[in-house]
């Protein structure tokens, strides 16, 4: 999964590129996700993240662009996501794969840095708490929520782990 960092259109200012993933894949369709898939044979995590963001984006970046990785996170759909963080520099200039990606939005470092930008809750289904980022394209739920929390815990020099943050029900499959 890459928590790709890449400079707006306009200002320049540093921005976090988030996806709505298309609505015919055959999981977590329809759901907000960072750029990222599953790792192919004998492939490491960081391969992988820039592998799945040149197929979904058509951002090319190299290994060198790799700022570091934030704590692994297991989800209720069987997947351990590890979350690479890299610098998109030629991140202004996208080309979605229609087939995988149904709009890109970009996040400004100022709305995850926010008060209020993200909250908690509970869910009748687990005593664990569920996170949840207040973007300005609406709710976005854990595990994208708890991947963009705990970066903007790092950037904010804080140590936090995210693994016990729960899902709400509807990622679970």
């Amino acid at each position: 999964m890459a928590i790709a960092l890449a400079p707006d259109h306009d200002t320049g200012a540093t921005t976090l590129l988030l996806t709505l993933r298309a609505a015919g894949l055959r999981s977590h369709g329809g759901q907000w996700a960072l750029p990222g898939g599953r790792c192919d044979a004998g492939e490491t995590p960081v391969a992988a993240a820039l592998r799945e963001l040149a197929e979904e984006l058509g951002l090319i970046a190299s290994p060198e662009a790799v700022l570091g990785l934030l704590d692994d996170y297991p989800t209720r759909s069987g997947y351990l996501i590890t979350p690479v963080i890299l610098w998109a520099a030629n991140g202004r200039t996208l080309r979605p794969n229609p087939d995988e990606v149904a709009s890109v939005h970009r996040i400004g470092l100022d709305t995850i840095l926010a008060d209020d930008a993200f909250d908690f809750t509970v869910i009748p289904e687990s005593t664990r708490r569920v996170v949840r980022f207040h973007a300005r394209e609406g709710l976005i739920h854990a595990p994208t929520a708890a991947l963009i929390y705990q970066f903007r815990e790092v950037l904010a020099g804080r140590e936090t782990r995210v693994h016990e943050l729960e899902q709400p029900v509807f990622a679970w499959k």
